[in-house]
């Protein structure tokens, strides 16, 4: 016989299932962590390799190289998690978390543009940073919770960035490697295990 406290435990499920696109995987945020890392890794190597003669165009395919392998490998857990839990992946739900993460992040990404252009360099990785972080609170919104710690985490360290300047890839180096490999090894012990 049921109870009155697992009526409302499973009415809070439907509600909260009907209300938050919770398909998201921790994998990919580990994952997207470990390719950060690496990314980071790379960059130092190019950057310490000749200190004189950096060219952007590298470190930008570094980034974009990150991003894309981070974005797959995300559609790719995310997908799978849905099909497990059979949920659709592409309903108005995640429409409108995607919504919400893209405006700041190409809002983001225009300002980091102009930033390159206007070769204020020292900027890009905070921007980075603080813009991922203004992401990720505002998608909150239709998922889970805990990702707006995340934001503010991310948010923090583009700031602090911003007040050390030449160490823009150490920060951009905890934010999106370790922060995104704390977060998703929580995440998947916490909801996918």
């Amino acid at each position: 016989m049921k109870t009155a406290e697992a009526d409302l435990k499973e009415i809070k499920s439907l509600m909260e299932r009907s209300s938050r696109f919770i398909s998201l995987s921790g994998l990919s945020g580990v994952f997207a962590g470990l390719y950060a890392l690496a990314g980071s890794w790379l960059a130092n190597q190019y950057i310490a390799s000749d200190y004189k003669q950096i060219e952007l165009w590298p470190l930008m395919g570094i980034a974009a190289s990150v991003l894309l392998l981070s974005l797959l490998t995300a559609i790719f857990f995310t997908t799978r998690n849905a099909r497990r839990k059979n949920q659709k992946i592409w309903d108005k739900l995640s429409q409108r978390m995607l919504w919400n993460l893209a405006v700041p992040l190409i809002a983001g990404g225009l300002f980091l543009i102009i930033l390159i252009f206007q070769e204020q360099y020292y900027l890009v990785a905070p921007g980075m940073l603080i813009f991922y972080g203004l992401a990720l609170i505002n998608g909150s919104k239709y998922t889970l919770n805990d990702i707006r710690y995340v934001g503010y985490f991310q948010i923090v360290l583009g700031l602090m960035a911003t007040c050390f300047h030449g160490n823009g890839l150490l920060f951009w180096s905890i934010g999106f490697g370790w922060l995104h490999i704390i977060y998703g090894a929580l995440m998947y012990w916490k909801y996918e295990r």
